[in-house]
């Protein structure tokens, strides 16, 4: 009975060390190491325990073996985990970084993105009216009605009939002064009136047959690719024509998905929202591009996340066992040492620490290899899903931020701290005379 209470007060301590671990900052984390260092140089216990610490490190050649068990199956976590993390963090930066708080993005009311809307011509010709836009030399306003469809294009890497969705933008003729970040890298950009296209550098890398001069069937149309754009962002996996070409294609008449707008600064959002809400033709929402991609990376970024957390928490459920079984295994090897390094005096905390301390330093080991392959490996691999808000996939590249490194590199350690607190503890807690008389 009182070992099932000690061992329901470790359980208890361990789940409140390990929710208050997962909260430390790296400054924390950092303050708690000298703190424990300075606790080893200067008291005896300290003392006594990096003496032991010393004698076990020194035996870990001869159970090479069994501790690369522990390194590899922590590197294996700390790998899987960072590369899955580090997918939702390229694929929410790729949206975050599209658009500016100077542009803003007009949509039917109620839509939740460009798809689900539609404007109709009498309403963009008062949008592009209203006050807080910016205009050019010529005092006409920097607006863009566009249109978004999807098409259906061979993918390059499957099989001959494998195919894709890809989004493709009918743009205005201010597009390219909305998106001062889209620049032509490869042949030209299309003539208005024509059925030519320009294409994202991410979207050639998905599809087959997007280089310029090539020709490709959108709708029941066949189109020109004319050129090869580059923005950085979202805008890198679409398709662009014009507007009007588009519309026509996809039998959309005068109506658009939505407006782009300069604004005049990104102060101007309030004016210019206050204008379009004051005018009763209009049932419209207004946001800055910036808020409004961004806003549609979360739900995706969620999901990457928590997948990311449950397989690297079903992989760190097996490395925790790996490290049991092998720290429980070099504490029965080394019981006779253990038992009497405590008959000569050394106490049980002692013997705990300098269990729980290799055993953290194999975790430490596993935990960079894992994050250095993760980053070798991953670090601007290129990607693509079908993005939340849109029709077609969405290119991105992995980010393995040095945040993510030190995440993983938490899981290594916790994994192990428990992998190895209860080995330690049974070493501390077993009878001296017990110890010497089965060895």
């Amino acid at each position: 009975m009182m070992n099932f209470l000690f061992n329901l007060r470790v359980l208890f301590l361990l789940i409140l060390a390990l929710a208050v671990w997962a909260l430390l900052p790296w400054s924390a984390v950092l303050a708690l190491a000298m703190v424990f260092a300075g606790w080893m140089l200067l008291s005896r216990r300290g003392q006594q325990a990096a003496s032991v610490t010393g004698v076990g490190i020194s035996t870990l050649r001869q159970r090479l073996g069994s501790s690369s068990v522990v390194v590899i199956g922590i590197a294996g976590v700390v790998g899987v985990l960072v590369a899955l993390l580090a997918m939702g963090e390229g694929y929410t930066e790729t949206l975050s970084k599209t658009g500016s708080a100077d542009t803003a993005i007009v949509m039917r009311g109620g839509s939740a993105s460009e798809v689900s809307s539609v404007l109709n011509r009498d309403g963009i010709v008062v949008i592009e009216q209203a006050t807080g836009i910016a205009r050019d030399k010529q005092g006409k306003p920097l607006t863009s009605g566009e249109i978004v469809v999807a098409a259906n294009l061979p993918v390059k890497g499957g099989a001959a009939d494998d195919e894709g969705s890809v989004q493709v933008r009918g743009v205005g003729e201010q597009a390219w002064v909305l998106r001062p970040n889209a620049k032509i890298i490869a042949g030209r950009t299309f003539q208005p009136g024509m059925r030519e296209l320009v294409v994202g550098q991410g979207a050639q890398r998905q599809f087959i047959g997007l280089q310029p001069g090539h020709e490709v069937k959108l709708g029941t149309q066949t189109w020109k690719v004319v050129g090869v754009f580059a923005s950085g962002d979202a805008y890198d996996s679409e398709i662009w024509g014009d507007e009007s070409v588009v519309a026509d294609t996809y039998r959309r008449g005068s109506s658009r998905t939505s407006v782009f707008v300069k604004l005049t600064d990104a102060k101007a959002l309030d004016t210019f929202k206050a204008a379009l809400a004051g005018d009763p033709r209009l049932q419209v929402d207004v946001d800055t591009t910036l808020n409004y991609f961004s806003k549609q990376s979360e739900g995706m970024s969620i999901v990457m996340r928590r997948m990311g957390l449950t397989v690297g928490t079903i992989m760190a459920i097996g490395a925790i066992f790996g490290a049991l079984n092998t720290m429980f295994a070099a504490v029965a090897v080394r019981a006779r040492e253990i038992a009497t390094l405590r008959a000569i005096g050394f106490r049980g905390v002692p013997v705990v620490v300098a269990v729980m301390l290799e055993t953290m330093l194999l975790a430490l080991i596993g935990g960079l290899v894992g994050g250095l392959l993760a980053w070798l490996i991953f670090n601007g691999f290129t990607a693509s899903t079908l993005a939340a808000g849109t029709t077609g996939q969405l290119a991105f590249t992995f980010k393995v931020t040095p945040q993510l490194l030190w995440e993983g590199l938490k899981w290594a350690l916790a994994i192990g701290f428990v992998g190895g607190l209860f080995p330690a503890l049974r070493a501390a807690r077993l009878p001296v005379t017990t110890a010497l008389r089965e060895l």
